[in-house]
């Protein structure tokens, strides 16, 4: 048998036309993009079934002719717009979960204000949460729910969970949850109890400004977004490769604060004593064991979260009671498991083959 002949490359005169061409292209679209304003994010039409405060609890119209019986609700981190769930048409996991035939609620925290910085974890998960359940059967006329929670939001809705063993959730996901606050990394580090001082913090601002958190993150990797410029600037000319950084760069930049005694809270309770992880958090004197969590759970990381490290995540499957659990590691960081290409090619048909079996 013949060896195959190799590859010829492309003639030296159309590499360079096609590179002038892509200059060209970045030069003027660069323009554009300095010019234009923030593109319109959250177009899945919805409708808001229930207000509290600044919470809005949404509810998604439906893409397809058959619904799954299971209504399923999604759960966001009290710092981070929803809006990553629903970026734009074409990159939206709701949208793509209605297609698919869910029944989808979610709940939106809102900006808090100055009064609310007296929320802690109790109202989150013994409260707010489990009105929005009972708001959610109301609407539906189904006794159970599916949760889907991302990063704190997923930690909420499996302190909901484990706070409320006899139902009605019938299926967990969790989706970059930290649990053992020893693997938070630099995080951990910056809060370290002997440097940070939170109660100063707390009772000088009440609310923690959004730019605080957004700075947190931006130092765990300082040279990630002028890395990410550049990539933005060599793809200028890739009109569907702007359009989602410019989605996910907005979302990533718009922080909103966190209310102040619940960040008190986590960081004495969580990050400096690790309670959750060892079964030792007590909200209104109830404790939060994770073995009580025995619903199907499955449980999404990301391999490359600086954010969520997997050394934070990875322990939650062996943490919880359930038999029906799962593990699954993609590639990726904090972000881009949730939203982007990646996330639509990976992360949202293993979702949707796992809760398909179990929305029935």
């Amino acid at each position: 048998m013949s060896a195959s002949a190799p590859a010829t490359a492309p003639p030296i005169a159309e590499v360079v036309r096609n590179e002038v061409e892509r200059t060209i292209q970045r030069s003027i679209k660069g323009l554009e993009f300095l010019r234009s304003s923030d593109m319109p994010v959250g177009l899945t039409p919805k409708d808001v079934i229930h207000r509290r405060g600044t919470l809005e609890l949404h509810h998604y119209r439906p893409l397809a002719d058959e619904i799954y019986r299971v209504p399923l609700v999604m759960v966001m981190s009290l710092v981070s717009r929803s809006y990553i769930f629903d970026l734009a048409p074409g990159q939206s996991l709701i949208e793509f979960l209605l297609k698919k035939g869910y029944d989808v609620y979610s709940i939106d925290w809102g900006v808090p204000r100055p009064e609310d910085k007296r929320l802690r974890l109790e109202d989150y998960c013994l409260d707010f949460i489990p009105d929005c359940v009972r708001q959610i059967a109301r609407d539906s006329g189904e006794p159970d729910v599916s949760m889907i929670g991302y990063c704190m939001g997923g930690m909420l809705a499996l302190i909901y969970a484990a706070l409320h063993a006899d139902g009605p959730l019938k299926n967990l996901i969790c989706a970059a949850t930290p649990v053992n606050y020893e693997g938070m990394g630099l995080f951990r580090t910056w809060s370290d109890r002997r440097y940070f001082d939170v109660d100063k913090l707390v009772d000088t601002l009440g609310n923690v400004p959004g730019e605080f958190i957004y700075n947190s993150f931006q130092m765990l990797k300082p040279m990630q977004r002028i890395a990410g410029q550049i990539k933005l600037w060599d793809n200028m000319w890739n009109d569907e490769y702007v359009k989602s950084y410019r989605l996910i760069d907005r979302w990533g930049a718009d922080q909103i604060p966190f209310p102040g005694e619940c960040f008190r809270q986590t960081t004495k309770e969580l990050s400096w004593d690790n309670k959750l992880y060892k079964n030792e958090l007590i909200l209104n004197g109830q404790r939060v064991d994770l073995r009580n969590v025995r619903v199907p759970c499955l449980t999404i990381m990301a391999q490359h979260d600086d954010i969520a490290p997997y050394e934070a995540t990875r322990v939650l499957t062996e943490a919880i009671g359930s038999t029906d659990k799962q593990d699954l590691l993609l590639k990726g960081g904090h972000v881009s498991l949730m939203a982007g290409r990646n996330a639509s090619g990976r992360l949202w048909p293993a979702l949707d083959r796992w809760l398909a079996e179990r929305s029935l």
